[in-house]
């Protein structure tokens, strides 16, 4: 029996400036044996989830997993434009921890009580590379309050931020400092897809990175182990 597999997140399940996860993820499944939909929105914070989940509900999935709080999470750090993306994005008040975390809870409430899906929240992919930068550490709070908000809702939560971290530290890798990209990059990264036909891999290997294309994106290495993550758990479903 196909179960109907809802992927709620921002531009990581949107898939324009990622590998695609959903890809890697059907592929490791039985032909036939999950349908996936796709509900991600580059740039969008935790509060923009909540304010778009009328088309799941509308057609409630069987499962729902949930992969928001990276650009929550970049907020928190310094040079972050927060107020362009606050106008880009229209939110009502500046992102925060609190504000993230009533968010997430926002949309998991919702989901339990308008569907009947086993819903499942992701921790963040890791931040850059540097496992004691500002941006990793960052990635690693909002990752704990996912699980904060898993526990008290009584939702399962999939440790991707433990999986990447456990892949950096086997790596070790070389120690290039975060930079977060600017509005241009994603532009940049869409010409050499298009024009260039250069793969997000190739970018990330220019580069020197492990899990991304510019320590955010994820390059399919990043990307298999949110796959990886979602296909060990995705419950079976009765015939």
């Amino acid at each position: 029996m196909t179960t109907r597999v809802a992927c709620l997140g921002d531009s990581l399940t949107r898939a324009q400036l990622s590998v695609d996860y959903l890809d890697l993820l059907e592929r490791r499944r039985p032909p036939g044996d999950v349908r996936l939909a796709r509900f991600g929105v580059n740039g969008d914070f935790a509060h923009n989830l909540s304010q778009r989940l009328d088309a799941v509900v509308a057609d409630p999935p069987d499962v729902v997993t949930v992969l928001i709080g990276t650009n929550d999470a970049r907020a928190s750090l310094a040079g972050y434009p927060v107020e362009r993306a606050m106008k880009r994005k229209q939110l009502p008040e500046r992102p925060s921890a609190g504000w993230f975390q009533q968010c997430l809870g926002a949309v998991v409430e919702r989901l339990q009580t308008q569907t009947d899906a086993t819903i499942a929240l992701l921790s963040l992919p890791v931040l850059g590379q540097q496992l004691d930068g500002t941006a990793a550490r960052a990635s690693q709070t909002y990752s704990r309050m996912i699980a904060e908000v898993a526990t008290t809702t009584k939702v399962t939560y999939l440790p991707l931020h433990e999986r990447q971290t456990e892949e950096l530290r086997q790596a070790d890798p070389p120690p290039i400092p975060y930079r977060d990209p600017p509005p241009t990059a994603s532009v940049s990264v869409l010409v050499r897809r298009t024009l260039l036909r250069r793969s997000l891999d190739t970018i990330s290997r220019r580069r020197g990175l492990v899990l991304t294309t510019d320590h955010i994106h994820q390059n399919s290495l990043g990307a298999a182990l949110a796959a990886e993550v979602i296909d060990t758990w995705i419950p079976p479903r009765s015939a």
